[in-house]
């Protein structure tokens, strides 16, 4: 079962996350989004990263696809 979130909390760090994007730089953006996707990557699967290499796959295709 579930924990249920706080939807006015939930407004509030939304707040608070867009005022302290406005403050950084885009490479202080950058290097935040950095540690969050290696703090991602160290969590899943093989199969699961797997997975999303293999959508990742499919998507270029089907992009190159439709330019020709």
């Amino acid at each position: 079962m579930g924990r249920n979130k706080n939807p006015h909390a939930q407004a509030l760090g939304s707040l608070g996350g867009e005022a302290r994007k406005r403050n950084l730089s885009s490479d202080e953006m950058a290097a935040i989004a950095k540690k969050g996707g290696k703090a991602r990557a160290a969590k899943l699967t093989a199969a699961e990263r797997r997975r999303i290499a293999m959508l990742g796959v499919a998507a270029r295709r089907q992009k190159r696809k439709e330019r020709t």
